[in-house]
């Protein structure tokens, strides 16, 4: 069975595994490029990389609303109890947990993290997802590091990584990254949404093409690819 992965703008994607629905950084409401607002999301899961408001500004209504688990950090899972949120699950780097849709390990990630009230939000991440038939890396926002090739080794169906630079590694860098990952499938993320993170996505997808083995995917917010 085919997994469906729709990008909703920013770092925002919701993976579909056929049995369930994985929601990855929410942030809709506030967010330009969204297709779609919080209310109108459904999943059964979410997924956080990181304290950031662009990342996680929805999560609590939207888990609220749903009674989707949510996995983090630990420091995230104790700021979002405090904000009625009561299934929050609290890892760290390095860890893995076993789910109803598989299996999700907190990776590192290179770059910073505060809670939307200011209060300090745990170390960021990045997760590799062992589903049903595929498994996937979201690398959250980061810079290049060498790590990366490691989370490939045992291979990758699609990696998820961003390409806006300013706040996390441009187009050069992802070119680099993906080299280190060896995905069969890249898609890029946090770019496109206010000018400082702007790119030119065809360029980069021409630039995988030449450069690396991988295919890229490249859905306008609202569009989607299978795996």
């Amino acid at each position: 069975m085919s997994i469906e992965i729709t990008w909703l703008g920013h770092s925002t994607f919701l993976i579909n595994t056929g049995k369930h629905k994985l929601l990855v950084d929410p942030f809709l409401d506030d967010n330009p490029a969204a297709p779609i607002k919080s209310g109108d999301v459904k999943c059964d899961f979410i997924l956080i990389t990181h304290g950031h408001g662009d990342h996680m500004a929805d999560a609590v209504k939207i888990a609220q609303r749903t009674g989707a688990p949510l996995i983090c950090n630990y420091e995230i899972s104790l700021w979002l109890a405090k904000q009625g949120v009561a299934n929050a699950i609290g890892m760290n780097h390095g860890g893995a947990i076993t789910q109803p849709f598989g299996k999700v390990k907190m990776t590192i990630a290179h770059h910073s993290s505060v809670l939307p009230d200011g209060t300090y939000g745990g170390n960021p991440a990045g997760y590799l997802l062992t589903l049903d038939g595929a498994k996937i890396y979201i690398a959250g926002d980061t810079a290049l590091f060498g790590d990366m090739q490691l989370y490939g080794r045992d291979g990758l169906d699609l990696a998820i990584i961003p390409i806006g630079d300013f706040y996390t590694m441009g187009p050069d860098d992802s070119i680099e990254a993906i080299k280190l990952l060896k995905p069969k499938r890249v898609a890029p993320c946090h770019y496109n949404t206010w000018p400082p993170i702007a790119q030119d996505a065809k360029k980069w997808a021409d630039m995988v093409r030449k450069q690396t083995s991988a295919t890229p995917e490249t859905p306008e917010p609202g569009g989607k690819f299978s795996i």
